[in-house]
């Protein structure tokens, strides 16, 4: 399955309840995506499913699915810039389909793991409806992950959280530490014989 889904967070949807959300909580969406990728895989495949940080789904230590997002210029100077999450979730791929994967992780699909159904229909309806759901709790809150119990929800799913981590930052830099948590902006909280450090998605060239 590949995905797109266009949400423009910035734009206050009163007939909703939605307020417009600040830019600053942005980054949380493609983890919000995550944690439905999450949910959609065990309800309807029936796997035990977790994220590692920011927002690749894992199936044991096999990459299944993973999330990108971009922001898209508003209509006007005016106007926030919308958001295009895309998803990629590996169904029905046979080992020898499977693509290499530039983290290190091996790759799998949902077929080979085992899944009850690789029906890409309702996979998708699930996954569609849970973004769904979740975007709507995130609007309503304001966008604040916290208060919209996304955070929450991310913790459960995360699998990086608690783990010794190896971080490789774009100026060279590799940082080991363990992860400790993930704030509420959505940075990966990292203690390291340095001192603790918070990450930002795009400060990260590598975890491990």
């Amino acid at each position: 399955i590949a995905t797109s889904v266009l949400l423009r967070p910035g734009e206050a949807v009163p007939d909703r309840g939605w307020p417009a959300a600040s830019p600053t909580g942005y980054g949380w969406l493609p983890l919000l995506a995550g944690v439905a990728l999450v949910e959609a895989v065990e309800r309807l495949a029936e796997l035990e499913a977790t994220l590692k940080w920011p927002n690749d789904l894992l199936i044991g230590d096999a990459k299944c699915a993973g999330v990108l997002a971009e922001a898209v210029p508003g209509r006007s100077p005016a106007q926030p810039p919308a958001i295009v999450l895309g998803v990629g979730l590996n169904v029905t791929l046979r080992a020898d389909e499977l693509p290499v994967n530039p983290t290190g992780l091996p790759a799998t699909s949902l077929q080979l793991a085992g899944a009850a159904a690789t029906d890409r229909d309702p996979l998708l309806r699930a996954l569609l409806r849970s973004v769904a759901d979740w975007y709507d709790r995130w609007r309503a809150a304001g966008g604040d992950a916290v208060t919209s119990g996304l955070r929450d929800a991310y913790l459960a799913a995360c699998a990086t959280v608690g783990r010794e981590v190896r971080v490789l930052l774009p100026n060279g830099e590799a940082l080991t530490g363990t992860a400790t948590g993930v704030d509420p902006d959505g940075q990966l909280m990292v203690t390291t014989p340095a001192g603790d450090r918070t990450l930002a998605a795009g400060d990260v060239l590598h975890l491990r």
